[in-house]
């Protein structure tokens, strides 16, 4: 029964969410297959850890690696021109860089950091806009999903320099240039995030909801719809997520 480390999370704030629930979300991805699926246990940083037995569990795992991400585990797995995915932690406990966890737990965490310097240089075209301002910009909060370069690996020092990859910096670009605001809710299963916007009945200045990963999404608004005026009604229906408004019309103002 061999166990995998998904590059998925289950948050502090989302601790009384039914494993159940989150084995199930995980199991559906496997429709089809002759197999079952198990989380064994978090990791310090919550990464989820399951178990896969049955008939199918070598194609099953390889559809839950592709789905959602395998954790490099050890330190010894990370290279200096590799793309990993990861989730901003630490957000708003520095002013000089973001830190992003790539799943690395054994023999200890470490933390990939993206210098504000890239930040300005990849999403601001080099204005010397505060990390403050970046991160609530673009919903830098904790958890979110992103993917980085490792440009450097310190090993004496346990550490790994990163920048925004290609396709995390394209990716944030087509939301800006889409034009329409989008909120991004961090903590919540896809069928609690489907069934809140239908109760609120503003299934109308909805687009879609995009899928981040298997706890965040980004509710995608029509033109002209604001993401701000969504919070508080959503707020009731999903308490323990967090939201962060993500709006092209702002931080093209301050690129102009």
């Amino acid at each position: 029964m061999p166990i995998a480390t998904l590059l998925e999370k289950l948050y502090s704030n989302y601790a009384n969410l039914s494993l159940k629930t989150v084995e199930s979300q995980i199991q559906s991805s496997c429709e089809g297959l002759k197999t079952a699926i198990k989380v064994v246990e978090e990791t310090n940083r919550g990464w989820i850890r399951i178990d896969v037995s049955g008939e199918d569990e070598v194609a099953a795992l390889n559809l839950l690696r592709k789905e959602f991400g395998a954790a490099p585990v050890y330190s010894k797995n990370v290279e200096e021109g590799n793309v990993y995915d990861g989730k901003i932690v630490f957000s708003g406990r520095s002013g000089a860089e973001i830190y992003v966890d790539v799943g690395v737990f054994l023999p200890a965490s470490i933390d990939a950091a993206v210098s504000l310097q890239h930040l300005q240089a990849q999403l601001v075209d080099g204005k010397k806009l505060a990390l403050k301002r970046i991160t609530q910009l673009f919903c830098f909060l904790d958890n979110f999903p992103m993917e980085i370069l490792i440009k450097y690996v310190n090993n004496k020092r346990k550490s790994f320099v990163a920048e925004l990859s290609e396709r995390q910096a394209s990716l944030i670009s087509q939301w800006i240039v889409s034009n329409l605001d989008r909120l991004v809710v961090l903590g919540a299963l896809p069928r609690t995030v489907e069934n809140a916007t239908k109760a609120i009945g503003h299934s109308r200045d909805i687009v879609e909801i995009e899928r981040l990963g298997l706890l965040e999404h980004a509710v995608v608004c029509k033109l002209g719809t604001s993401a701000v005026g969504l919070i508080p009604k959503l707020g009731q229906l999903i308490p323990s997520a967090v939201f962060g408004v993500f709006s092209p019309k702002e931080i093209l103002l301050l690129k102009a």
